[in-house]
């Protein structure tokens, strides 16, 4: 039975790797790897210089369509930024991903200028998410400041010069009062997070509204088996809790002394009721929105692309 999208395996996508010049040197990809994601000179070669040359190929010729459009229209306005989304589960490598995309396209043919963006900014700070209960439902849809998000892409898209989007720290598990992440103007803006993919809610009057996603170009979903993406997950929070939980200032202050039993059932437990039901619940069944899916295997690499063709 047809489906809308054409799936190739590594060997195959690879191939298409001589198609692009594009390289990125060691010391850059260990600085742009997240923690415990094994990515390597290898996998640019065979699945990020292809998938940034498709990119290159989206983006140059949905500029030829804007101008031509315009010219048909008589409409003599600048070209907005292209816009990727990257989606994908807590863990899965969809941060690496991002800042991987963002380093390549701007070594692609006419140096481009990208900027990235997490949507972890437009989450509602802690206190506002006490006050409606949903501190322990941190990244499901309604954590997060939806209109906010969908005005600051409508802003980019629609030609604003300068966008602010608020900052989120890992590290106090927070928004940060005060501080903000500008975007001018950019050539392209990649925009990650758990749920970019999420489809248009309806509003109270019963209209359909807008989805973050209807202002994006290209989106990639980075996908696994949960059980994999869920030993990843295990992993970075015992890797954290000899790290960064160590920091005075680190909101898991309290984690870093926990035994190694102890560490293992409460990260299991925060999979089990927070990560693992917003992956099948609202993550997960975005996949099929997406511009190219990413498949990784139990070791993280990518095993094979699907490309929508339709």
């Amino acid at each position: 039975m047809p489906e809308p999208y054409v799936t190739l395996q590594r060997r195959a996508w690879a191939e298409k790797s001589n198609l692009t010049q594009i390289q990125l040197d060691v010391e850059t990809l260990d600085r742009l790897r997240g923690l415990g994601d094994p990515t390597n000179q290898q996998d640019i070669a065979e699945v990020y210089r292809p998938l940034t040359q498709l990119l290159h190929l989206h983006m140059v010729n949905t500029g030829r369509l804007y101008r031509q459009s315009n010219d048909f229209l008589g409409l003599d306005v600048n070209r907005t930024p292209f816009v990727i989304g990257v989606a994908g589960s807590v863990a899965v490598g969809k941060s690496t991903v991002a800042r991987l995309l963002q380093e390549l396209l701007r070594r692609a043919p006419g140096n481009p200028r990208v900027d990235l963006i997490t949507t972890d900014g437009f989450l509602f700070p802690n206190a506002e998410l006490q006050r409606r209960g949903l501190l322990d439902r941190k990244g499901f849809p309604e954590s997060y400041n939806r209109r906010a998000l969908l005005q600051f892409v409508m802003d980019v898209k629609s030609g604003e010069p300068r966008v602010v989007a608020p900052v989120y720290s890992h590290l106090v598990y927070d928004i940060v009062d005060g501080e903000h992440i500008v975007v001018e103007s950019p050539d392209i803006l990649i925009v990650e997070g758990l749920n970019v993919l999420q489809p248009a809610r309806v509003e109270a009057d019963g209209r359909p509204g807008l989805a973050v996603s209807d202002f994006f170009d290209f989106t990639v979903y980075v996908d696994a088996e949960e059980q994999h993406i869920k030993t990843w997950f295990l992993e970075r929070f015992f890797t954290l809790r000899s790290t960064a939980f160590n920091d005075p200032q680190s909101f898991f202050r309290r984690f870093a002394d926990l035994s190694d039993a102890e560490a293992t059932e409460l990260a299991g437990q925060i999979w089990d009721t927070i990560n693992g039901p917003n992956l099948r619940q609202n993550i997960a069944p975005t996949r099929e929105r997406a511009t190219a899916i990413l498949v990784k295997g139990e070791d993280h690499t990518i095993e094979s692309i699907r490309i929508r063709k339709v």
